[in-house]
């Protein structure tokens, strides 16, 4: 665990799990072993962390948002071989009671919904809601919406300039 990292009443870290410096985990969390949250995440109330989620740096999770690493449960077959990665990359925020099946990332900066279901992979800087989540719209590195025209965009409280791909619709910061 990194220095600087807060953990509060009633939350489990179980061996093998890899906690970043300056994260803050809200009470009745579970982290299970092998999970890896990065520097500076936040982990709201209520959250289970399974093995074989991965947050890198500056990952938001909301209040009692849900991951799975089996695609298809059963109480009466092991399947621990089976476990799905799910990545949650640089800036990503899951809103509360949002649930992420396992085997899909979400992008960097991307925002899922409160109460969404995220069945496939979140691109890069993309809002996604719904269920299952679809993409939306697209936000800034500061959380702002995006609004394109002619597939540029510049964020109206941060000024940060975004450009969107011809080819595929992906979203990137502007040089």
């Amino acid at each position: 665990m990194g220095g600087g990292t807060k953990i509060w009443h009633f939350s489990h870290i179980m061996g093998g799990s890899r906690i970043g410096k300056d994260c803050n985990i809200g009470q009745n969390v579970v982290v299970s072993p092998g999970v890896v949250l990065g520097d500076g995440c936040k982990v709201q109330n209520n959250v289970s962390i399974y093995t074989g989620v991965v947050c890198e740096d500056g990952v938001f999770l909301g209040p009692s948002c849900v991951f799975t690493n089996v695609i298809n449960p059963r109480a009466f077959i092991e399947r621990k071989s089976e476990y799905r990665k799910t990545t949650l990359k640089k800036g990503a925020s899951v809103g509360a009671n949002a649930t992420i099946v396992c085997g899909h990332d979400v992008g960097r900066y991307a925002f899922v919904g409160a109460g969404s279901v995220v069945t496939k992979d979140v691109p890069d800087y993309a809002l996604v809601y719904g269920c299952p989540a679809e993409a939306r719209g697209w936000v800034c590195v500061c959380g702002e919406q995006l609004q394109f025209s002619e597939r540029k965009a510049v964020c109206p409280a941060c000024g940060r300039a975004y450009q969107m791909s011809e080819r595929d619709d992906t979203v990137k910061e502007s040089d």
